[in-house]
């Protein structure tokens, strides 16, 4: 059986910094204003919140539990505590499905991570000043048409996350989050700030927290449930691993809350910086994921320095894009090192080696293979291209069954004592409250939004 895991965070506010990183992405600042400007709004945001206590912080717990107790990769820590447990080792799968999942992400989350890279790079250079919304809308067209650009990006993005992945936890993950994410935080709230200024800022407050219970549907109730639950990255075996290396010492309770909290923060004030904007220029907050580049950019070129504050929201981005790949790569990586034995840089360069390739799936979707679609025949994938079924196939299936089993596992399996010893709160009535929302709550309502999906 392979060593635990001798790597330690230096301390609790290192690993929710790292945490909330490794949930703090695109998720955040590229789908999350999207999908509610998609949702009603007020209603969404308002749902979001009850659901990121009630579903995705209690899962995000599990696995917390998970990983400190066996302080293995998912897989081992899987099999280990459910032997230890009296349950069948095959619950290592769980952990397989994780890994799976994450290559698959990894694959296509650096192609877009390379889009913000080139879009950093037009505000740098004052590319996209004074274009018109055709024009910008064109630029992006020819971009996402340019298999060759789209390769070098996708690549420089996956080398900096192998990069910073082969230094390990102290000298590699630590060192960046420690100084990307506080740096993330004030140029977001730079961003509010401007658009406090410079944006429509009281009809942004009001289409985000003005809630209108008239617009809660079943679809924004379950699209608000599955943002919650994809935001703080449950389900994947990210958090477990990274909980892997957290002291003892560290409050498991306080520590989930705080990175449930700071992600939520990250979220709302992503709405704050970019709705303003969007409605001071008469943009359509539900334009989809070309809020961003399309969208926003349009509102960049015509506004008084705008490549400043482009460059600024790129870089924004770009950071928060990191924070989250370097999290699946390690997670990756600490079970290929764990049963391989080779070394953490052999094992980042290898995988990262691997997602690289599979990314090309996802470069060529957009443009050779953009009419191309390989399950056409089936009415519910008609008209999805390769890249449409990796994410179908992730956000639909692999991450939200690994978060219900996650968090069943835990809930109903792991023994009192363990439960208790781990996760700091003693056996009263909080604990108590985690135990219902882990095995009853939380997997209900992940069954309700992945049967939504499928239908």
């Amino acid at each position: 059986m392979a060593d635990k895991k001798t790597e330690t965070w230096s301390g609790r506010f290192v690993f929710i910094l790292a945490t909330v990183g490794a949930a703090v992405g695109l998720g955040n600042i590229w789908k999350f204003p999207y999908t509610l400007g998609n949702s009603g709004g007020s209603a969404f945001v308002l749902i979001y919140i009850v659901a990121i206590l009630l579903v995705a912080t209690p899962i995000m717990l599990s696995e917390m539990v998970i990983g400190r107790h066996a302080r293995r990769s998912a897989p081992a820590a899987m099999r280990e505590t459910a032997l230890e447990s009296g349950a069948s080792p095959y619950w290592q799968i769980v952990g397989w499905m994780g890994l799976l999942a994450l290559m698959l992400v990894l694959s296509f989350y650096s192609v877009i991570a390379g889009w913000t890279g080139a879009y950093l790079v037009k505000s740098v250079s004052g590319g996209l000043n004074g274009l018109s919304p055709e024009e910008v809308g064109r630029d992006f067209g020819e971009f996402l048409h340019d298999p060759g650009w789209m390769i070098v990006w996708h690549f420089l993005f996956i080398a900096a996350t192998v990069v910073v992945v082969s230094r390990g936890i102290r000298l590699g993950l630590e060192k960046l989050v420690v100084v990307l994410m506080p740096t993330l935080f004030i140029m977001l709230v730079a961003l509010v700030i401007y658009s406090g200024f410079n944006g429509d800022f009281e009809r942004a407050i009001e289409f985000l927290f003005s809630a209108d219970l008239s617009k809660v549907t079943p679809s924004v109730a379950l699209a608000a449930v599955g943002q919650a639950f994809f935001s703080v990255n449950v389900g994947v075996g990210a958090v477990l691993t990274y909980s892997a290396y957290v002291p003892d010492d560290v409050n498991l309770f306080r520590s989930a809350l705080a990175v449930s909290f700071g992600d939520t923060l990250v979220a709302l004030l992503a709405g704050l910086a970019i709705f303003p904007i969007v409605f001071a220029h008469g943009l359509d907050p539900s334009e989809g994921p070309g809020l961003i580049f399309v969208t926003l950019s349009t509102a960049f070129a015509a506004m008084p320095g705008g490549s400043i504050i482009a460059t600024l929201f790129f870089a924004m981005l770009l950071f928060a894009a990191l924070t989250s790949s370097i999290s699946m790569l390690e997670t990756m990586t600490a079970r290929l090192y764990e049963v391989r034995g080779l070394k953490r840089r052999t094992a980042a360069a290898s995988i990262g080696a691997v997602a690289f390739l599979l990314g090309l799936i996802t470069v060529f979707s957009f443009s050779r293979w953009e009419n191309v679609y390989p399950l056409g025949d089936f009415a519910v994938f008609a008209g999805k291209t390769p890249f449409d079924l990796i994410d179908y196939l992730v956000s639909n299936i692999l991450m939200p069954v690994g978060g219900m089993l996650y968090a069943l596992f835990a809930g109903w399996w792991i023994s009192r004592e363990t439960l208790v010893a781990q996760i700091g709160v003693g056996d009263g009535a909080i604990f108590k409250l985690w135990l219902v929302l882990a095995r009853l709550v939380a997997p209900l309502a992940i069954a309700a939004v992945f049967v939504y999906n499928l239908a």
